[in-house]
């Protein structure tokens, strides 16, 4: 493969203001609605979360949406985790889907807050028993000596919980951001993209096409 000349063709129909929402979480749900009827699109909730810590360091990596209403964004993670540090140092991030059958990519700016308690409790409790015990077992983002030592772990938090159900750790749960920006791209012939912007405007949003 050549990364100089690879290139894929776009020829998408075009992304016209009088057809999106009004708000841009309601058009972040038709996006994943149609994300999620391309078979070939595994886990279309996948979004590239970018953190930036107390140094200045600008971290990315990929979480899984789990939650969408008028809050905003909602995701899950150790709160002992490195996102989570940089999160409480500085609740600005960024996150980005993108869906490549589609050509289509969306990319939020907000805050990230801890949801309350009882919404981490719900969800931990959605679980499948496995995910509940790697949360235990897992000091996410801390060293570990190898991977027998981390299955050592979960075979001891299954032994402790074993015949009732595994409780959250206070130590993970849920983040909900709640975007200051919302960009939809969407791909088109020789490059000249649609990009659509929202931003506050005091209680309403505001959009206005960007050049590409």
């Amino acid at each position: 493969m050549n990364i100089e000349t690879s290139r894929d063709r776009y020829d998408s129909a075009p992304l016209l203001e009088g057809e999106v929402a009004a708000e841009p979480l309601d058009q972040l749900r038709r996006w994943l609605d149609a994300a999620y009827a391309v078979p070939e699109i595994r886990e279309p909730n996948a979004m590239c979360l970018s953190t930036v810590d107390r140094d200045g360091r600008v971290s990315s990596r990929m979480v899984l949406l789990r939650g969408l209403d008028t809050r905003g964004l909602v995701f899950y993670t150790s709160y002992f985790s490195r996102k989570a540090r940089a999160i409480d140092e500085h609740p600005r991030v960024a996150l980005t889907f993108y869906w490549a059958a589609l050509h289509r990519q969306v990319r939020i700016e907000g805050r990230a807050a801890q949801v309350p308690e009882d919404e981490s409790d719900a969800y931990f409790a959605s679980r499948p028993r496995g995910h509940q015990l790697g949360a235990w077992a897992s000091e996410q983002s801390e060293a570990i000596a190898d991977r027998a030592t981390l299955a050592e772990r979960v075979a001891h938090f299954d032994a402790r919980f074993e015949g009732e159900e595994v409780p959250r750790p206070h130590s993970w749960g849920g983040y909900v951001v709640t975007p200051e920006y919302v960009e939809f791209w969407q791909g088109q012939p020789n490059r000249l993209h649609d990009r659509l912007a929202y931003e506050r405007d005091g209680r309403a949003w505001r959009i206005e096409r960007l050049q590409p």
